[in-house]
């Protein structure tokens, strides 16, 4: 089992910056590649970013590429999602998880965090 905890989200204004961690106990974080997902109202659970146990491996969604970048800290078992130039679209709960595989796929994910709401005002 592996327990994820996100945190960093909040109120913020268009054009300003976040920076969400999720933080893991249990199993050995290294081991698991982690990716980040959200959900805003009224809308479907999209991809955000990913990043395998390999810190090479990382991947965003294109419409994200420049403004999120995705990192890891395997020694402090926790992940991060940098967000810059927000958008009020960027409005939503995000979530990360935890899985066996690199994948965009939320479906690849095992474990999962309980969200982290970030609100852009414009």
């Amino acid at each position: 089992q592996v327990q994820l905890v996100e945190s960093g989200g909040g109120l913020v204004q268009a054009g300003g910056s976040l920076r969400l961690s999720c933080a893991a106990s249990g199993r050995t974080f290294s081991n698991y590649a982690v990716g980040w997902f959200r959900r805003a109202p009224g809308k479907e659970r999209e991809f955000v970013a990913a990043i395998g146990w390999s810190v090479s491996m990382t991947r965003l969604a294109d419409s994200l590429k420049g403004r999120f970048t995705i990192s890891r800290d395997n020694a402090k078992n926790t992940v991060y999602l940098q967000m810059i130039s927000l958008k009020s679209e960027d409005t939503a709960v995000y979530y990360c998880a935890a899985g066996a595989a690199f994948s965009m796929n939320s479906r690849g994910y095992s474990y999962w965090g309980q969200g982290t709401q970030v609100t852009v005002s414009s």
